[in-house]
């Protein structure tokens, strides 16, 4: 399930762009507009089952999230629920936690609650 697939789309005809528009023959760029994230406080991350896992030189969310979800398109759940939005936020050592199973955890997605 990729967070993009219901995403709205947006048309960008800003002139800054216009050297980019004329040299690929465009009028504007397509964007997928950015998703409204659920709050998520410390009493739901805790109402989760987590597994622990310690960050390594080389690790990529989308490599962790293979590992635990068979699914790397789901690499921004495990970076939403840690609050670390991409990959320079981590450093070697740094406990992370992977929420399992990953089902529930998207269902705040669908429903806005749990």
């Amino acid at each position: 399930m990729s967070r993009y697939r219901s995403s709205d789309r947006i048309f960008n005809q800003e002139e800054l762009y216009e050297e980019f528009f004329e040299a690929r023959a465009k009028k504007s760029l397509e964007h997928f507009r950015s998703p409204e994230w659920l709050p998520l406080t410390e009493e739901m991350r805790n109402s989760f089952t987590k597994a622990k896992y310690r960050w390594k030189l080389g690790d990529k969310y989308w490599k962790i999230a293979n590992e635990f979800y068979n699914d790397p398109s789901l690499w921004w759940v495990i970076a939403w629920f840690n609050r670390k939005p991409t990959e320079a936020h981590n450093k070697s050592g740094d406990l992370i936690f992977v929420p399992v199973p990953v089902e529930e955890l998207l269902s705040l997605f669908k429903y806005g609650v749990r």
